[in-house]
């Protein structure tokens, strides 16, 4: 192992410790749903009147789906026998993943979750256990139980229980590997029943692929299995009871062997048992879902260079392709919890098999392109699953889970408007955690160079770290070198990057070209040679040259300075867009609900209402920017009445909007709290927010707009991003006094994606 390897490790093992460790501890909390500041909130919550919904669902048990949170609770429970790659750590020792799979199915699908670590072997003894604590769930996932218990265990609970139950790792590899294979035989343009396939593996997902394929059309005497002992033969002893089902008639007992002429490879084993040469005897347009993670059982790279034919699935999310449970178990547990099913049956399986398929197959909206950072994503060979990204994956897999469940008879409730619950869904996908995952994996696929000023900082430096380590950009360090490695030392951060010093003499060339460059643009405004001379000595000064000469991509400023001071010599070096007469700075608003911008928050203390029409234009594009439709609000403390200067200032930049620019979606002057409530914009039909609430918010002047956002900024209630500079000709952008690193790492994520649009756009 090199030591940047070493290092890189050593980092992210301490990051993964840090992480886990910050208050509050852990990965998920439980928070009150309900008021209860008062004491008749209390005394509704607790004693006596408890008392009232006990009875009712004593009376009629099925009302505990109305008046607790059972209906939309799951519980995930393992002993710890097989914990991802880590094998049998017992069930203390598997929380973190318990804990990581709850937060997954809140993140993706607003399922509340309860993890339970059942110290427990006995399989007996393990299925009491879960059968006494059921009725407290509407749903159970099993999640590593070692083989072959798992497949008892399952068994057995889903012919006890009455509420949904998977076994994930079975189930969930099963379902989106059989849409991937339903898609990849299309492209192929080979038949389900004809083709021959070998699964390398013979745990409980292969198990599980193998059969839901076969419920899809494979023939079982088309199927080789294989696992760490060779082909599943007539000659093979000892086989557990999963195993016997797939016993093949041959005489073939190596993988070698058993791939020769075959059409389809399954790899759910171990990484690089496939070579080259067994690829190359595999039949025209081979399928290969090489799924072993975190190596594949072929690599990526190796296996298109060994066939340009080939049809590539893999379990990793840096290629095309990612066979991830994460596009299933949450959205299949999500459409059976909405209709009370009484169990997850072959046919709502079935249901999220096509449903993932057939979303592959539909045009891919703006949205998951920009936040995949791609030109172009179109169904073939580069693209047969849904991205994890896809908005669209909450709608059309739990309404096909649902509508199955319905129609196979095993729902408690019917669902009655589908196009109404569908709504619902993406009300309830309005969370914001999943916009800046969607911002870093852009960044990630293209990389850019951004430059943090402040670099002795703790927080910039472990921002650095974060960057780095994650992909996300190409850090560098401006500041004084010496102090910066100190810093660095003292913290114990290994950075392997660039540190800028203005002062040092490797700076002598760019000093010289920083210098001519200043004082030809302030020349004419009060600045002498000798000034500039001395002025790029300066980091403010420093970093912004470095963007204007290319020598970075984006830049990244402020942090411990006033931020007029910092942001002045960004002006003074850095050109403004072109039709753009004043820069100004937004918000990013990450609350629990959809986000929400606000502009201008920094820079124009009393903006006219042409100042206000050109906000308004930049923070479209820029919103625009993010794969968000903006809808704007230009608000004032009136509703449509012009009756202040103040709003007569507003509605005045709105009536030159709606003459210019008859396509925006713009309207004001108009209250926050009304611009956000469907309800209350009802009572403006003539508006064009329309009924859907605005989540792009500029301000009347600068003091309400920073008010607004700081009191915010200050509850904790949400993540602030910013502020965001608009219309300059290059990313640069001014961090807040004393970001914090989230905010740092979040507002240089910004920056690349800046950079990217500009690139792009050339």
């Amino acid at each position: 192992m090199s030591s940047k390897t070493h290092r890189d490790e050593k980092n992210f093992n301490q990051a993964a410790l840090d992480y886990h460790k910050a208050e509050p501890k852990g990965k998920i909390e439980v928070i009150p749903s309900k008021p209860h500041s008062s004491q008749r909130d209390l005394s509704l919550a607790y004693s006596p009147g408890v008392a009232v919904p006990c009875m009712e669902i004593h009376d009629k048990p099925e009302t505990v789906y109305d008046y607790t949170g059972k209906g939309n609770l799951v519980a995930v429970i393992s002993n710890g026998t097989a914990v991802l790659g880590l094998g049998d750590i017992g069930a203390e020792a598997s929380k973190p993943v318990m804990e990581g799979k709850g937060l997954l199915f809140k993140i993706f699908a607003d399922i509340n979750v309860f993890d339970i670590e059942i110290d427990e072997k006995d399989p007996d003894k393990f299925i009491q256990i879960v059968k006494g604590i059921a009725p407290t769930f509407g749903g159970i996932n099993l999640e590593d139980i070692k083989a072959p218990e798992a497949f008892y265990i399952e068994q057995k609970l889903k012919e006890e229980l009455d509420i949904p139950l998977m076994h994930d790792d079975q189930h969930g590899t099963a379902i989106i590997s059989a849409a991937a294979l339903i898609n990849s035989l299309q492209i192929a343009n080979k038949k389900i029943e004809e083709v021959k396939m070998v699964v390398n593996g013979a745990g409980a997902a292969a198990i599980a692929c193998t059969n839901l394929y076969i419920s899809l059309g494979l023939k079982r005497e088309n199927v080789l299995m294989c696992d760490s002992k060779g082909v599943i033969n007539h000659k093979r002893e000892n086989l557990t009871p999963e195993k016997i089902d797939f016993i093949a008639n041959t005489d073939l007992e190596t993988l070698e062997d058993a791939v020769k002429g075959s059409d389809v490879f399954i790899g759910l084993s171990k990484g690089n048992v496939m070579t080259p040469e067994m690829l190359s005897s595999m039949k025209e347009n081979p399928i290969v879902f090489a799924l072993a993670n975190p190596d594949p059982e072929i690599a990526y790279d190796v296996a298109l260079a060994t066939r340009k034919d080939v049809i590539m699935a893999t379990g990793r999310s840096d290629y095309p392709n990612q066979v991830n449970n994460v596009l299933g178990f949450p959205y299949i547990f999500r459409g059976a919890l909405d209709v009370q099913a009484k169990g997850i049956n072959e046919e709502m399986k079935l249901a999220a098999v096509h449903a993932i398929a057939d979303l592959a197959k539909e045009p891919v909206p703006e949205a998951v392109i920009l936040a995949y950072n791609v030109q172009n994503l179109q169904f073939g060979r580069e693209y047969f699953i849904p991205k994890p990204f896809d908005n669209r994956l909450i709608t059309k897999v739990s309404s096909a889970v649902a509508k199955a469940a319905i129609e196979s008879g095993i729902a408690r409730k019917t669902i009655e408007d589908f196009e109404e619950y569908e709504n619902q869904l993406l009300d309830r996908m309005g969370r914001d955690e999943k916009l800046v995952r969607m911002m870093q994996s852009r960044a990630k696929s293209n990389p850019k160079r951004i430059t943090l000023g402040n670099a002795e900082e703790y927080n910039v430096l472990k921002a650095a770290q974060i960057l780095y380590e994650e992909g996300i950009a190409f850090p560098s360090l401006l500041g004084d070198k010496k102090y910066i490695k100190e810093q660095m030392e003292r913290f114990g951060i290994n950075l392997d990057i660039p540190i800028i010093d203005p002062s040092d003499d490797d700076q002598k060339e760019n000093r010289k070209r920083y210098r001519e460059t200043l004082w030809k643009l302030r020349q004419r405004k009060g600045m002498n040679e000798y000034k500039a001379k001395r002025y790029v000595r300066q980091r403010d000064y420093f970093g912004p040259l470095m963007l204007r000469h290319g020598d970075t991509d984006g830049l990244i400023v402020g942090f411990s300075k006033n931020y007029t001071s910092v942001l002045r010599p960004v002006l003074e070096v850095i050109e403004k867009d072109k039709g753009v007469d004043k820069v100004a700075a937004m918000m990013m608003i990450l609350s629990e609900k959809k986000p929400i911008f606000f502009a201008d928050t920094s820079i124009n203390q009393n903006p006219t209402a042409e100042d206000l029409v050109n906000i308004a234009k930049m923070a479209e594009i820029t919103v625009k920017s993010f794969a968000i439709e903006p809808r704007i609000a230009m608000l004032g403390f009136e509703n449509f009445a012009a009756i202040s200067e103040t709003s007569k200032k507003v509605a005045k930049a709105v009536s030159i909007l709606h003459e210019k620019y008859p396509k925006m979606v713009v309207d004001g002057e108009i209250q926050p709290d009304f611009a956000m409530n469907a309800d209350h914009l009802s009572d403006y039909p003539f508006s064009k927010l329309g009924t859907t609430p605005a989540n792009t918010f500029v301000f009347p002047n600068l003091e309400s707009a920073n008010l607004s956002y700081k009191i915010i900024r200050g509850m904790k209630v949400a993540q602030v991003i910013g502020p965001i500079l608009m219309g300059l000709k290059q990313p640069v952008h001014v961090l807040q006094m004393r970001s914090s690193v989230d905010e740092i790492v979040n507002l240089a994520t910004v920056a690349v994606l800046d950079a990217q649009r500009r690139e792009n756009k050339k």
